[in-house]
């Protein structure tokens, strides 16, 4: 055996560095299979903790609003000639202000809230209902949409929950910026003063 061919085994300066025990050993200490690193792991584990908690006080539908934003725009492609819903027309039309049928299916805006007209709590409130409706139909036969889902597909009343954009921007943030609409929090509040 040559000189050159012998390693010398030091022993380590610390006792127990991870480091130190595979060089003890011959090892180099990045030999073997890589694997995550605890510290990572916990990290992710943190963040989806907190992910958690922020759905539980925000609620699914505010996250939607926040996926469909961070969306490039895409082309809208959805249109039809919109009116009021009847008695016996559920094909696409206008329920209220955060409601209405497309394509056979019953769509809520997702990233909305609107003053109730089934039934309204009070006289302000239906005025108010009675406008943002009129509003909605008429964004909605302004031009081509495009609907997006969010983390929840339904609600609890089986209306498909629904982000509605044109050109990349919320009809919903319209309605809310001209004072017809809430944003969503995941609970109704009062409209009645």
């Amino acid at each position: 055996m040559t000189k050159s061919n012998v390693v010398p085994l030091r022993k380590p300066r610390k006792s127990g560095s991870r480091n130190d025990r595979h060089r003890w050993q011959g090892k180099s200490p990045r030999s073997g299979p890589s694997r995550p690193r605890k510290p990572l792991i916990a990290i992710l584990c943190a963040m989806i903790i907190a992910a958690g908690g922020w759905l539980a006080f925000e609620g699914a539908d505010s996250l939607s609003g926040l996926v469909a934003a961070a969306r490039t725009p895409t082309a809208d492609s959805s249109s039809a000639a919109f009116s009021f819903c009847g008695a016996d027309r559920h094909v696409s039309c206008i329920v209220d202000g955060d409601t209405f049928w497309f394509d056979g299916e019953k769509i809520r805006i997702a990233d909305i809230d609107t003053p109730e007209l089934s039934p309204p709590r009070c006289e302000a409130e239906r005025v108010k209902g009675e406008v943002a409706k009129a509003r909605l139909l008429a964004l909605l036969n302004a031009g081509k949409f495009s609907l997006s889902a969010g983390l929840r597909d339904e609600d609890k009343y089986g209306r498909k929950l629904r982000t509605v954009t044109r050109a990349g921007r919320s009809l919903g943030d319209t309605l809310v910026n001209e004072g017809l609409a809430r944003r969503w929090d995941g609970a109704r509040h009062g409209w009645c003063g």
